[in-house]
């Protein structure tokens, strides 16, 4: 058993937008990462999802199985009705895995509401085989994430490791990777530094390349242990847009490449 390196709908944000002249559809971007060598593919947040038809849905998994594409899900928001519909794509896409996160316009759970949700869902998850996976994100504090994850206490809920997010809420990523990781489920790969912005007059805290900015990858892969675990590693991308289509574009793709060079160097 070994982690499995994957790409994420957010590895292709801008050509999956309206942006883009020519969005990639999501077969296309199920192409591409098979061109790109890799196997696994997370389709998370990818709005259009939630009101494909099952026969739209059953479309995409044809295309992922004729690639030999595995796929998994993501979606935001934990009203048990949204829950229950996204096991239902899961279902039928063959994901193992729903990553969510906590917080939508018009409901952000306590600790305990989350605990109860999580507790009258959970049972049709594990019937089903599907795991989830709430990631941490600047939103909620991570100290809450590992409440609600401990309170439910089931092998079917941990977290999605994402320490990028939370340094927009002063949590440092050493200490959120610390604290989450005996309970990670599924890691998003993603790097960021802060620069200065013109005349030094404040910063933007921004992508970087994978290898290039403040993820300290070393130190998450030692605490985590992705391949002693199998836990995947989901590539998504911070990249600002550009000055152009073309060069967005040009960045993006390489960005993925650097990205899958580095994860299967370690």
């Amino acid at each position: 058993m070994t982690s499995r390196i994957g790409l994420s709908s957010y590895a292709f944000f801008w050509q999956l937008s309206d942006q883009v002249s020519h969005p990639l559809s999501i077969h296309d971007a199920l192409e591409r990462t098979v061109e790109l060598g890799v196997d696994l593919f997370q389709v998370c947040d990818y709005a259009p999802l939630e009101a494909m038809t099952d026969v739209e849905l059953q479309a995409v998994r044809d295309t992922a199985d004729r690639l030999g594409i595995s796929l998994e899900v993501g979606t935001k928001g934990i009203r048990p009705e949204h829950l229950r519909r996204f096991l239902h794509i899961a279902g039928i896409l063959g994901s193992p895995l729903l990553r969510t996160m906590f917080n939508v316009p018009g409901h952000t759970p306590t600790t305990e509401e989350a605990v109860a949700i999580f507790k009258e869902v959970l049972p049709e998850f594990e019937a089903a085989g599907v795991k989830i996976a709430v990631e941490t994100y600047e939103q909620v504090p991570t100290s809450r994430v590992l409440d609600v994850v401990r309170g439910v206490d089931s092998p079917h809920l941990g977290i999605c490791s994402d320490p990028a997010n939370t340094v927009a809420a002063l949590e440092m990523p050493r200490e959120v990777i610390d604290a989450v990781a005996p309970h990670v489920l599924n890691m998003h790969i993603k790097d960021f530094a802060f620069s200065r912005r013109d005349g030094w007059v404040g910063f933007t805290y921004s992508g970087a390349p994978l290898g290039e900015g403040l993820l300290d990858y070393g130190y998450m892969a030692e605490k985590i242990r992705p391949h002693e675990r199998n836990i995947n590693q989901i590539v998504e991308h911070w990249l600002p847009w550009q000055d152009s289509e073309a060069e967005t574009i040009r960045l993006e793709n390489q960005w993925t490449r650097q990205s899958i060079e580095f994860l299967r160097s370690k």
